[in-house]
């Protein structure tokens, strides 16, 4: 069995916390759960959409460009104009270039990371800086049980809980991948039942969605589930009288959610993307990325509150390419190649279709889109990791990048901020990714972030940082 765009599974159950197996999904009919209305955009957003594009997404060869800084720093793309006059984009683009009133474009978020590294993953995720311990176990620092939340889970925690479906999923892999998975993709401190379930995807068969979490496997009917409950309710009854730690409590919710999970035929509709017509799916591209965003998009329809889709690398693609970045986003070297005839063709497809379509839907309007990357790429051309000017690739840069934002009550066609001439630091309205979480939560309709620790002690889940109450 081929992995799960690397993901391996028999290690899964370390990040999907709900520790059953089996389930694939893959079944015709929209789950009922919600209906396409439209939102006058008055009150807050009933659900997020984050794309992640993994690696470290080159700011100024797509929305921050800067055509009149020296070759050295521009680089070979030029700019287009967009549906919205003021507002250009990189050329290779066009399909994004054509939804550009619906977009926020931020260029001065100011992501300094003392590592220069992808452990940035955090900030950008979680709203908070790094801690002492990033700096001091580098590249070995992973996901801690105290790290500070996803983002994705504190609107989980915060929401009430979905029927059937869990209140944030993230797909269509877990960059990677458990047991070395990357801090702030979890709970952290707000406890395990608010981690998203993770739904995993392959290159190969990009149409079929599957939660090893969930999957019953071929030996697994659903009559033996049942039997099986049937005999971990008595085990749990002597286990509860010598056992009652949190933890325990927490593996039972756990427990039951997964049960709850396994036996509804709504969940298995939902991540039927093999339904969707045949004219959508080739609009959005039928990739793995492309079909999780449509994925994400039948979530939404079904109310789920938050849905993170992490860029998927395809190595064999970049392989035929020459592309160093493995498929990702991590252009060290051959930056131009590979967003050229790789990233940007599938992101311009896959994004613009998801726009357009929560749009037509009349779902938009009550639908955050936010696009981030753990940092931007450094101006000048040439990273000596590989080959200097003559490998044409960009090193990390934590200093400087761009965000996107769209729906969810977001004022679409508008810049907001900028960078210097070189696309090196923010230079006007900086802000940083905690200003940006607290715009998902301003959008998302959550004010309130106090929590309490295990000993009942009253902390704020993300002090730092201000909506941009200015972008709505």
């Amino acid at each position: 069995m081929s992995d799960h765009c690397g993901v391996d599974r028999r290690n899964f159950l370390v990040a999907s916390g709900i520790g059953l197996s089996g389930f694939q999904f893959g079944q015709p009919a929209l789950a009922p759960a919600a209906t396409a209305t439209q939102d006058s955009g008055n009150h807050p957003a009933k659900s997020t959409i984050l794309f992640f594009l993994c690696g470290g997404a080159s700011h100024i060869d797509t929305w921050d460009m800067k055509p009149m800084a020296p070759a050295e720093i521009r680089g070979p793309f030029q700019p287009i104009e967009t549906s919205v006059p003021g507002i250009r984009l990189c050329e290779h683009l066009p399909l994004v270039a054509r939804q550009a009133h619906h977009l926020a474009v931020v260029n001065s978020v100011s992501g300094y990371d003392p590592t220069n590294s992808h452990l940035a993953y955090y900030y950008h995720l979680t709203g908070h800086e790094l801690d002492p311990s990033f700096v001091q176990l580098g590249g070995a620092r992973r996901q801690q049980v105290d790290d500070w939340p996803f983002m994705g889970s504190v609107v989980a925690s915060r929401r009430p809980r979905h029927p059937f479906l869990p209140n944030a999923i993230s797909l269509p892999w877990i960059p990677e991948g458990p047991p070395d998975i990357r801090a702030g993709q979890l709970a952290g401190r707000l406890g395990v039942e608010h981690d998203p379930m993770y739904v995993l995807a392959t290159q190969e068969q990009p149409l079929k969605f599957e939660a090893p979490a969930l999957t019953l496997g071929n030996a697994m009917s659903g009559d033996k589930l049942l039997q099986r409950r049937t005999l971990l309710n008595h085990l749990d009854e002597s286990r509860r009288e010598l056992d009652q730690f949190a933890a325990t409590r927490i593996w039972n919710r756990r427990q039951e959610r997964a049960f709850s999970l396994l036996s509804s035929s709504q969940t298995i509709n939902a991540f039927d993307v093999a339904s969707e017509p045949e004219s959508v799916r080739n609009r959005y591209g039928q990739t793995v990325n492309g079909m999780s965003l449509l994925l994400a998009r039948r979530l939404v329809e079904a109310a789920v509150p938050f849905v993170t889709v992490f860029w998927c690398p395809n190595k064999k693609t970049a392989e035929d390419f020459k592309c160093s970045s493995a498929g990702g986003w991590d252009t060290h070297g051959n930056n131009f190649q590979c967003l050229q005839q790789l990233l940007l063709p599938e992101f311009d497809r896959a994004f613009s279709a998801l726009i357009e379509d929560l749009a037509d839907r009349g779902l938009l309007n009550s639908t955050l889109v936010f696009v981030t990357s753990e940092m931007g790429r450094q101006p000048k051309i040439g990273d000596p990791r590989s080959g200097g000017v003559a490998g044409a690739g960009r090193d990390h840069w934590t200093h400087c990048l761009t965000d996107l934002l769209a729906g969810g009550g977001i004022r679409g066609g508008q810049v907001y901020g900028s960078s210097d001439r070189h696309a090196e630091y923010p230079a006007t309205k900086v802000v940083t990714p905690a200003d940006i979480t607290k715009t998902v939560y301003h959008a998302m309709g959550i004010d309130d972030l106090e929590a309490t620790d295990s000993q009942n002690r009253p902390y704020n889940l993300l002090a730092d940082g201000r909506a941009l109450s200015e972008l709505f």
